[in-house]
């Protein structure tokens, strides 16, 4: 067992800031001079609406978000996303558009066609195994919304612009690279995203919503599956996530205060994963899955030239502080998730490792 902090590229849970880490060991036991622990203050109390109103506001200070966008904490993932999403924008004449990039796409889709919802499938890219980004997309001129996933961590692609739609909203799933750019918030109706992969720990749900979407929604609804319950309420009708809507707060902040906001994020974001990228194209031992123009800056996903040479990677890895480098168990390979808490220290030891492995094994 190791006694110190491994480089960690788990695609989630994973990685946190280690300042963050730090604030959170430095005042769990006593949060801001509360005499609790942040996981016992009460919900209805002044420590947590501080906590809560401050993710909020830095949420939209980082993202320029106006009055018209509500900013919601939910649980049960992305994944109850999907169903909501139809659900409540989605009625007997409507229909929407729907963008297949592969499984959390593919799962969206399902959970539309549950309900039986109008939706058309408008672009895939599962001709090629989900390894590129659709572009030159037609959509429905009377959607309801257009659905994107806009970052796939299995197959390790992402859309680095989105799609013209034509002032139809986007609602797009956002979990594995919110807050890691800039985004113009005009395109979109709604983004949301499970907190675990690129914002703070399992168990959290972000949910921006503009308000044209709100009035549009079903209110004929159960008042947990509704969006107008949460917005109505500070997303506290019931007891929400306390733990990790701090931790979210805190990632905020460093990103906000630390970093110095989205567009220097993204800067760090491109150098990180161009480092990785650049090493494996110099290379005929190691291979990317994407396509090069779909290629993510959150996942990078590669293999080895068979199998047991992957399994021996993935071994030696965590032997030499590298862990996670598993691929997701459904297109095994290798992936290393490198989120806004990814050192460039943490890369250049994973460049480093690689190297001396290829020398080794080729």
């Amino acid at each position: 067992m190791t006694d110190q902090r491994i480089h960690n590229f788990n695609a989630g849970p994973a990685a946190l800031p280690l300042k963050v880490l730090e604030n959170i060991q430095a005042s769990f036991l006593n949060f801001n001079g509360s005499g609790m622990s942040i996981t016992e203050i009460s919900h209805r109390s002044s420590y947590f609406d501080d906590v809560i109103n401050d993710a909020v506001s830095r949420t939209k200070r980082l993202l320029k978000l106006d009055d018209r966008f509500h900013v919601l904490f939910l649980q049960g993932g992305a994944s109850l996303q999907f169903a909501m999403i139809p659900m409540n924008f989605l009625g007997s004449e409507d229909t929407a558009d729907y963008v297949n990039t592969g499984t959390w796409s593919t799962k969206a889709i399902k959970e539309a066609k549950i309900q039986n919802k109008n939706y058309r499938v408008a672009a895939s890219s599962e001709d090629r195994d989900f390894s590129y980004i659709p572009k030159d997309i037609e959509f429905s001129k009377d959607a309801a919304y257009v659905h994107l996933t806009s970052n796939n961590t299995i197959k390790g692609t992402q859309f680095h612009e989105f799609p013209d739609t034509k002032g139809v909203p986007i609602v797009c799933d956002m979990s594995s690279d919110i807050f890691s750019r800039p985004l113009d918030m005009e395109k979109f109706g709604m983004i949301y995203a499970g907190a675990q992969k690129n914002l703070g720990p399992s168990g959290t749900c972000m949910v921006i919503l503009r308000q044209d979407m709100l009035n549009m929604a079903n209110e004929n609804l159960p008042s947990m599956l509704k969006y107008a319950t949460y917005a109505s309420k500070n997303s506290m009708y019931n007891t929400p996530p306390c733990f990790g809507i701090y931790t979210i707060d805190l990632v905020l902040k460093w990103i906000e205060e630390d970093i110095g906001g989205l567009e220097k994020m993204e800067a760090y974001n491109i150098e990180k994963a161009g480092l990785l990228y650049d090493f494996i194209e110099s290379s005929d031992f190691y291979n990317t899955t994407a396509r090069e123009d779909s290629r993510s800056l959150m996942n990078v996903t590669f293999r080895l030239p068979n199998e047991d040479l992957e399994k021996l990677f993935i071994t030696k890895a965590t032997q030499n502080g590298l862990g996670g480098l598993k691929g997701h168990r459904s297109v095994g390979g290798c992936r290393a998730s490198i989120y806004n808490a990814a050192t460039m220290e943490g890369m250049k030891a994973l460049v480093q490792f690689m190297e001396s492995f290829e020398k080794e094994n080729k």
